[in-house]
């Protein structure tokens, strides 16, 4: 199936302005909006929505992503069939299985296949279908797609390269289908990790991810796949991507996260509020490259910060804003900064309520540092 796939496309070569972003070289990322269908809004409403979960939006995203642009293909195990979580339901019933089709059971294959569709000037939009598989892959995604622009001088690159994977805690996943695998990407120059925290949020970044001149991995919270629901805009529209969004106005702490996590975060506010602590609450969506500037005059005004995600606390991605907010902000922060995240241990299963950054440790966490 993906041979055949691969004998529709034209060869081409693109060649596109590069440039360096936060230290790392990237694609000029004004040229994502370029690459976006007219009428699609780079930061638009996407017209009338109504309430949808999250899985639902990520397949409203790629049904207009195939749609659009005739060179996009989405593939991976099981994608034909609808995917484990329903996200490419009725893909390759509308758009054939020349462009929507099952891979083998190799996720090393996967990257490989996607990684030389997206050079010959197509967007590839690969799945893997537990981000805890992505590592057979992990040659490929760090030492092919990541590096291509750069080793040959910008004259081939593989930009059209979405890799969408769902990741991090589903209550009953256990070490292999649990973890949160973001802090091995973040460290890699030339891709961009992206982490939405809701349906609309989902939508929006992963068109723009798609539509990005640059190979993005895409993690989507499994856990939200049904539970979070509100209202998305039914038309195509674009969310920035290396923009934070400040979800919570506050005075008296800075709370960073991403993904599930801001979930919990948000009822952890809600409870500092309680006893009279102003939470500032800020969802990076993109972990590569972040925006620093955001956080930054957040924690300089508030004096203090707390970051929390879901994967291991060492070398865990809030040890870098932990590290830049410092430098930074080092004469402002009025506490050390805080990190509430997962344990230094494989997934559990039956102990994951002890694994896990809960609203309480997070709570904790923020009366600790505002009290410091």
């Amino acid at each position: 199936m993906a041979t055949r796939a691969l004998r529709e496309v034209v060869v081409r070569r693109r060649v596109g302005a590069a440039g360096i972003v936060g230290g790392r070289r990237f694609s000029d990322t004004a040229a994502a909006a370029a690459a976006a269908p007219a009428g699609a809004a780079e930061r638009g409403d996407g017209g009338a929505g109504k309430a949808v979960n999250l899985f639902t939006a990520v397949n409203q995203a790629l049904h207009i992503a195939l749609d659009t642009d005739p060179r996009s293909y989405v593939f991976g195990e099981d994608v034909g069939f609808g995917g484990v979580f329903r996200c490419t339901t009725g893909l390759a019933e509308r758009f054939g299985k020349q462009r929507v089709f099952n891979t083998p059971l190799c996720e090393q294959g996967i990257a490989g296949f996607a990684i030389g569709l997206a050079a010959m000037d197509n967007r590839a939009i690969a799945e893997i279908q537990f981000a805890d598989y992505i590592f057979p892959a992990f040659d490929q995604i760090v030492n092919e797609a990541a590096k291509f622009r750069y080793r040959s001088g910008n004259e081939f690159n593989c930009g059209g390269l979405t890799i969408r994977s769902p990741y991090g805690a589903v209550g009953h996943g256990g070490h292999y289908h649990s973890q949160s695998p973001e802090a091995f990407f973040c460290h890699v120059p030339g891709l961009k990790v992206v982490i939405p925290r809701s349906p609309r949020e989902a939508k929006g970044l992963l068109l723009a991810s798609i539509r990005d001149p640059n190979p993005v991995i895409f993690f989507e919270p499994k856990w939200l796949y049904r539970l979070a629901v509100e209202e998305v805009p039914e038309g195509d529209y674009m969310l920035p991507l290396s923009q934070a969004e400040v979800i919570r106005k506050g005075s008296d702490i800075t709370l960073v996260g991403w993904g599930a996590q801001l979930a919990v975060l948000a009822q952890a506010c809600e409870d500092a509020s309680k006893d009279g602590i102003s939470c500032e609450l800020i969802d990076l969506r993109t972990l590569i490259p972040w925006d620093k500037e955001t956080v930054e005059a957040s924690v300089s005004k508030t004096g203090k910060l707390l970051v929390s995600h879901e994967a291991p606390v060492t070398g865990g991605f809030g040890a870098e804003i932990a590290a830049s907010i410092a430098e930074r902000c080092f004469q402002r922060l009025e506490a050390p900064v805080a990190r509430v995240c997962g344990l230094d241990t494989p997934f559990p299963l039956v102990y994951e309520q002890f694994y896990m950054p809960t609203k309480n440790k997070i709570v904790d966490a923020i009366k600790a540092t505002v009290n410091y």
